[in-house]
């Protein structure tokens, strides 16, 4: 298990900018689908709710994302950022997969994020809907990892 606990910069207070950036790490790291990496962003007391489940440290974050990409196929997500304060940010973002049947999906949320003094993530709070999707309808097709720079984020997208 992860035990990393320095700091993990943009700390807070954020500014737009500090903000926009943690909002891309974030993004970066869902998008390795490397659930230890992803873990290090957490504190290791870190409290989420996503959907209905409700986890507790870094143990129970690196359980999840195990069993959440061994459904959600060949993931990918686009984070934006939509406020901010000292210590709190929130996102809105969107993201595509398919089930072992190939059935795609397009799923919508809105995260709220709270950061202790070093940066990491002590509470993230998830809503997230799931939209069936063709696969024509797909709008993500980078290769699997970190989104392209040049690739549309949500707002150019129309999400």
């Amino acid at each position: 298990m992860p035990t990393d606990n320095s700091a993990r910069p943009p700390l807070p207070p954020f500014t737009g900018e500090t903000a926009s950036k943690k909002v891309r790490l974030a993004e970066d790291a869902w998008n390795s689908r490397d659930p230890e990496k992803v873990s290090l962003a957490y504190s290791p007391e870190s409290r989420w709710r996503n959907r209905s489940e409700f986890i507790n440290g870094r143990q129970e974050i690196v359980a999840f994302l195990k069993r959440k990409w061994a459904k959600e196929l060949d993931y990918r997500l686009i984070k934006e950022l939509w406020a901010f304060t000292e210590n709190r940010i929130a996102v809105r973002f969107a993201y595509e997969w398919h089930d072992d049947s190939g059935n795609w999906y397009r799923s919508y949320g809105n995260e709220n994020w709270e950061f202790d003094n070093n940066g990491l993530m002590r509470v993230r709070m998830a809503c997230i809907n799931d939209l069936p999707i063709k696969e024509s309808d797909r709008k993500y097709h980078w290769p699997a990892g970190r989104r392209p720079d040049e690739h549309p984020g949500l707002s150019e997208l129309g999400f």
